[in-house]
């Protein structure tokens, strides 16, 4: 499951809290917004990850695939002047 740090927990508590007021009239208390992040976290959150990482992996690779055009300096050019 994936692990957020104190203040990214209680600041999506607080998003979760006030959207449950906002949205739907709710006001949900602290044990059930942490059981919707939980939720979150657990279901959605893996397949946010692996988007993240396979647009990571995609992007670091069309950098290495341009090497060869943006990091290539001519060879032995010093009488072509």
């Amino acid at each position: 499951m994936i692990k957020l740090d104190k203040e990214s927990e209680d600041r999506s508590l607080a998003s979760i809290k006030r959207f449950f007021d906002e949205q739907m009239g709710d006001d949900i208390g602290e044990l059930k917004a942490r059981l919707v992040l939980e939720f979150c976290l657990r279901e959605i959150g893996p397949s946010v990850y692996n988007r993240a990482v396979a647009d990571a992996q995609s992007f670091m690779q069309e950098r290495v695939t341009d090497l060869d055009g943006s990091c290539y300096e001519p060879e032995f050019g010093y009488w072509k002047k």
